[in-house]
C-alpha cells in the first residue's frame, strides 16, 4: 500500500487544524454562545415590551368604554373602591401565569373605567369637558414621553424602586390625614405628589421591561395602567383647582 505524504495529511485535515487552538476555539465557542444569548434575551425583551403595549392599548380602550356607560351612574363609595381594586389587583398577581389573568386584567381595569365614569360625567355636567381633555392629553404627552426615553435610552431606571416605595407610604399617610383635615392645599399635595410618583413608576417599569427586570406582560400592563389613571387623576384636580372651576 502506498504511503501518503505528510502533507497530503495534514491538508487532509486542515479544516480541523483551521479552528486554530484549543484555547482560541473555546474563546470563539463563548463567544458565540454569548451572542446566541443576548439574542435570546433581546428577543424575549422585545416580546415582553411588544404584549405590555398590546394589552396596555386594549385595557385602555376597554376601560374607556366603561367610563363611557358609566358616566351617568352614581359615583362608587370609597370602600367599594378599596374593596374592588385590591381584590382584582391580588387575583391578577395570584393569576399572573396562566390565560386567567388576562380576564382579571380586564376585570381590574374595567372597575376601574367604572370608578372614573361618575367623574368624567360630573364634568361633562358641569360643561368643563376642556378640562378633562387637557388632562388627557398632557397625561399621553407625558406617557409617551417618558416611555420613549426610557426606550431608547435604555438606562437602568431600578434605583426609582426604592423612591416609590418610599413614596406610597408617604403618600398613604397624606391621604389619611387628609381626609380627617380636609384641607385643600393638602389635596393638591397629594395630587402633585401622585402626578410625580405616577410618572416615576412609568420610567421604572418600562426600564425593567427594557433592560429584562421584568418577564411578566400582566403585571407590566398593570403597572403602567394604574400609572396612567392615577396620573389623569392628578392632572384633572391639579387643572381643576388651577383653572378656576368647582
Amino acid at each position: 500500500m502506498e504511503r501518503r505524504p505528510l502533507e497530503t495529511v495534514r491538508s487532509s485535515s486542515e479544516p480541523l487544524a483551521a479552528q486554530g487552538h484549543p484555547a482560541e476555539m473555546q474563546g470563539h465557542t463563548a463567544e458565540m454562545q454569548r451572542q446566541t444569548g443576548a439574542g435570546i434575551e433581546a428577543g424575549s425583551t422585545n416580546a415582553v415590551l411588544k404584549n405590555t403595549y398590546w394589552l396596555l392599548g386594549a385595557t385602555l380602550a376597554f376601560s374607556s368604554f366603561v367610563a363611557y356607560l358609566s358616566m351617568s351612574a352614581p359615583r362608587p363609595g370609597i370602600l367599594v373602591m378599596l374593596v374592588g381594586f385590591y381584590g382584582l389587583l391580588f387575583a391578577v398577581h395570584k393569576l399572573q401565569n396562566s390565560v386567567w389573568g388576562l380576564v382579571a386584567v380586564f376585570a381590574l381595569t374595567g372597575f376601574m373605567g367604572y370608578t372614573l365614569g361618575p367623574i368624567i360625567g360630573m364634568f361633562a355636567g358641569a360643561g368643563a369637558m376642556h378640562i378633562v381633555a387637557n388632562a388627557l392629553g398632557m397625561t399621553a404627552i407625558a406617557f409617551f414621553g417618558l416611555s420613549a426615553y426610557a426606550i431608547t435610552t435604555k438606562k437602568d431606571f431600578s434605583f426609582l424602586g426604592g423612591f416609590l416605595t418610599v413614596g406610597f407610604f408617604v403618600l398613604l399617610g397624606a391621604m389619611i390625614a387628609g381626609f380627617f383635615l380636609q384641607s385643600p392645599v393638602l389635596q393638591l399635595a397629594i395630587s402633585a405628589g401622585f402626578a410625580i410618583f405616577s410618572a416615576m413608576a412609568i420610567l421604572w417599569q418600562t426600564s425593567a421591561i427594557v433592560n429584562g427586570g421584568e418577564r411578566n406582560y400582566i403585571t407590566a400592563t398593570v403597572t403602567l395602567f394604574v400609572s396612567i389613571y392615577n396620573l389623569f387623576l392628578s392632572l384633572l384636580q391639579l387643572l381643576t383647582a388651577f383653572g378656576g372651576d368647582e
